[in-house]
């Protein structure tokens, strides 16, 4: 058996005859390379080549729908993304419309308020205006009926009022009453009142000259004209006739007094004419008709002062009443000022405040009209 082996294996086996084996499963190659078929090609390789390309054929065609797909599903995004980009510059323009409309509708209604605060605060200082000629028109109404009520009594075409006629007087006692007329009673100076119709005889007028440095600061102030006492214009005035003016006996309550005047928010009103509603029985009263709650004195007290909403009232003399008139008048004139209400020349302006800062100096001396 050896022999007939070593024969075999010296005797190649004739190319019809050979038969392949299958390879394994873990084998990739055939270990003999000489084996060959007839065709010079070994058909497990073939195979292996055919599967692997057959692979890769599938994997290339998987790649390219799988780049399709991302292709179709990127225009999809970008699609989506500019009709977002388009809808968020609409929304972003209405926005700005919105809030342009908004600012448009604001400023608008802050000018028409302004407007309305600007025609209330004209008709208001026409209102006070016509109230103080109506009131001045009343008082001279009345000294002329006064006046002449005194004349109808005191003088009758039988026995007619010498003093009344100085044209029915000698001619010595004429003239000797001639120059002091003015210190006689109030009937004399209310007949004067009655009889500014007729031709007045000549009469001497003050003389007035303007103060260079008061002159100088008024024109000042006239230029920005504020309620700060800062300007040397408004600081004299306080120092000179507002601080002395309202500085009465009871330092606490002139401290009030004075901001409120400042403030515009003090209210005089007589105590006679005035009835109390219901609600306000509570309100606290200082002083009383027969005492000055400024100056602690007693007085007979014709009015009442009440400082802002707080419903405190405060029974004032009439010299009391006749400084912080004084004072009121004064601030009154300078705020029309400050608004552009008085037209008027500078120099007639500035002896306008003379003659109110002349009222506050007699206020202050004692000096005020017998109706106070």
């Amino acid at each position: 058996s050896q022999v007939s082996f070593e024969e075999e294996s010296q005797n190649p086996p004739s190319v019809g005859h050979w038969k392949p084996l299958m390879p394994s499963k873990g084998d990739k190659e055939e270990p003999e390379s000489g084996c060959q078929d007839a065709g010079g090609v070994d058909e497990p390789q073939s195979t292996e080549q055919l599967n692997v390309s057959r692979l890769r054929s599938s994997s290339v065609e998987i790649r390219e729908k799988g780049s399709e797909f991302l292709r179709d599903e990127l225009h999809k995004a970008q699609k989506e993304l500019k009709l977002k980009d388009k809808e968020c510059e609409r929304l972003s323009k209405v926005r700005e419309q919105l809030e342009q409309e908004l600012e448009e509708l604001t400023a608008s209604l802050f000018e028409e308020a302004h407007k309305m605060v600007r025609e209330a605060n004209t008709k208001q200082a026409a209102a006070e205006k016509q109230l103080r000629e109506a009131r001045g028109k009343i008082d001279m109404l009345q000294a002329e009926v006064t006046a002449l009520k005194t004349l109808v009594i005191t003088s009758t075409p039988s026995s007619p009022n010498r003093e009344l006629h100085p044209q029915l007087q000698s001619p010595s006692k004429a003239g000797f009453r001639k120059g002091h007329g003015r210190n006689k009673s109030t009937s004399s100076a209310m007949v004067s009142a009655a009889s500014q119709n007729v031709a007045p005889e000549p009469v001497s007028r003050e003389c007035k000259e303007v103060d260079s440095i008061l002159f100088a600061e008024f024109q000042a102030w006239k230029e920005s004209p504020t309620l700060d006492k800062s300007s040397s214009f408004l600081d004299r005035i306080y120092r000179e006739d507002v601080g002395p003016c309202l500085d009465f006996t009871k330092q606490e309550l002139s401290e009030l007094v004075r901001v409120a005047v400042e403030q515009n928010t003090l209210t005089i009103e007589p105590v006679a004419s005035q009835t109390v509603p219901l609600g306000k029985v509570a309100a606290e009263e200082c002083g009383g008709p027969k005492k000055c709650a400024l100056s602690g004195l007693p007085r007979t007290c014709k009015h009442r002062i009440m400082l802002g909403d707080s419903g405190n009232y405060y029974y004032i003399s009439p010299s009391c009443r006749a400084r912080i008139t004084a004072v009121c008048n004064f601030f009154t004139y300078i705020r029309y000022i400050q608004q552009g209400l008085v037209r008027q020349d500078v120099e007639l302006m500035y002896w306008e405040v003379m003659r109110l800062r002349r009222e506050m100096s007699l206020a202050k001396l004692g000096f005020y009209p017998s109706e106070m």
